[in-house]
């Protein structure tokens, strides 16, 4: 019974982890951090293709977490992308002044809800 319980307990914290990804980019004069926490994107799509962005000329990196960090100053709840039925919520760190166009962008391109921290 004891074995079976821990095989169980493994199998329930791998699914719950990497629900979560840390995304950082820099390039010159520039370095930004987000967090997009997976609401009800399928977890292939999310590892490979929702965390894996492509941007040219930057330095990214990615790391798989249980859930984002605190300290973010701002979040786009129920963020869907690209015409995407899926949905995420989309942590911001760093430079807080920039929600005066990420808040924008969140409830208009984005479709979410906008909560300042």
């Amino acid at each position: 019974m004891r074995c079976l319980t821990a095989v169980l307990l493994c199998a329930i914290s791998s699914v719950a982890w990497g629900e979560a990804c840390v995304v950082h980019s820099q390039a010159e004069r520039l370095d930004v951090k987000v967090c997009q926490q997976n609401r009800s994107i399928p977890k292939n799509l999310f590892r490979t293709g929702f965390c894996k962005p492509e941007l040219k000329g930057q330095k990214v990196a990615v790391a798989f977490v249980e859930q984002c960090p605190a300290g973010a100053y701002g979040i786009c709840r129920n963020s869907t992308t690209g015409g995407t039925p899926y949905k995420q919520d989309i942590y911001y760190y760093g430079v807080a002044s920039d929600s005066a166009f990420l808040k924008p962008f969140c409830e208009n391109q984005n479709k979410g809800v906008w909560m300042a921290r």
